[in-house]
């Protein structure tokens, strides 16, 4: 329970130290210039991703196949845009790494553990038609 309020204060603090920390290496205003580029470079990585992941939805769905790693993919790109967006370089060091294709199968690899680990706990279940 306490676990994510705990998650958020130490990303904020690791936030703040990486504006300071890179502040003071090349200028308040240019931090705030690179935080602004690498939002506006997230926001269009992720469309493109998002539309490359919703194609490839839409084609295993014509040929007849679960879409399930486009799927997983559409929340990585989700997510890492989310990411993107927030203000932070470790936020858009993640969010990129989301974003990008050949980093996501990380992300897919530790989400798809994820699901496994709670399906077998008993907290997900499938219904099946």
């Amino acid at each position: 329970m306490w676990k994510w309020p705990l998650a958020v204060l130490l990303i904020v603090v690791a936030e703040i130290y990486g504006f300071d920390l890179v502040a003071s290496r090349v200028g308040a205003g240019n931090t705030f210039l690179l935080t602004v580029v690498t939002s506006v470079i997230g926001m269009v990585m992720m469309r493109f991703e998002g539309r490359k992941v919703l194609e490839d939805s839409r084609a295993r769905m014509n040929a007849g196949q679960v879409p399930g790693r486009s799927l997983v993919d559409g929340l990585c790109v989700f997510i890492g845009g989310i990411l993107l967006v927030v203000p932070g370089f470790i936020t858009d060091i993640v969010g990129f790494t989301m974003v990008f294709p050949l980093t996501r199968p990380l992300y897919r690899f530790l989400i798809l553990k994820w699901i496994e680990r709670k399906m077998k706990d008993g907290k997900i279940t499938i219904y099946r038609r």
